[in-house]
C-alpha cells in the first residue's frame, strides 16, 4: 500500500500489482475507502508552497512514508489501545491487543471479505490463485456467520 501513487487513482478504483503474484487489481473506491482517499488527497503539508509526494500515503512533511515509518506508527497505535484497555479493566482485551501483529491485517481483511461476501471474494481480494490458500488465512474466530433457513 505504500507503494500507491495518486496516479494509480482512475476511474473509480485503485489500480494496483500485487507484490508475490504480480496479479493486477483494482479495488473500487467506495463506502469507508472513499471517505479516507478523500481525506488522503485532500491532506496538506506542514509547509504551505511546499511540493508534495505523489505517493498516497505521506508523513506530515509531505514525503512518502516509508515501511519503518508504517511500523513505528502502528506499534504505537498498538500501544496506546492496549494502555486504554488496561485502565478500563478489559485484562483479557490487553493480551489480544498486544497479541496482534501488523501481518494480521491482511488476514483480518480477507476474513472480513469472506464474512460478507463469500470465499471467492476474499480469494480475488488477496490475489491468491486458489482458494485453498485463501482458506488458510480466512480466521472464523467469531464462529463462521450463516443464515436462517426462512
Amino acid at each position: 500500500m505504500l507503494k500507491l501513487a495518486r496516479t494509480d487513482i482512475c476511474d473509480g478504483a485503485i489500480r494496483l500489482q500485487q507484490n508475490k503474484t504480480n496479479k493486477r487489481l483494482r479495488i473500487a473506491i467506495e463506502g469507508q475507502l472513499a471517505q479516507l482517499i478523500g481525506r488522503l488527497l485532500t491532506k496538506r503539508t506542514a509547509k504551505p508552497g511546499k511540493v508534495r509526494s505523489l505517493a498516497l500515503i505521506c508523513n506530515e512533511k509531505g514525503e512518502a512514508l516509508t515501511a519503518l515509518a508504517l511500523r513505528s506508527r502502528f506499534d504505537k497505535a498498538r500501544e496506546k489501545a492496549a494502555q486504554a484497555a488496561r485502565e478500563r479493566g478489559q485484562h483479557d482485551l490487553v493480551s489480544t491487543i498486544e497479541a496482534f501483529q501488523f501481518r494480521d491485517l491482511r488476514a483480518k481483511a480477507g476474513t472480513d471479505k469472506e464474512e460478507k461476501e463469500g470465499m471467492a471474494a476474499a480469494k480475488d481480494q488477496l490475489g491468491h490463485a486458489d482458494e485453498k490458500m485463501t482458506q488458510r488465512y480466512v480466521r472464523h474466530r467469531r464462529s463462521k456467520l450463516v443464515t436462517p433457513t426462512k
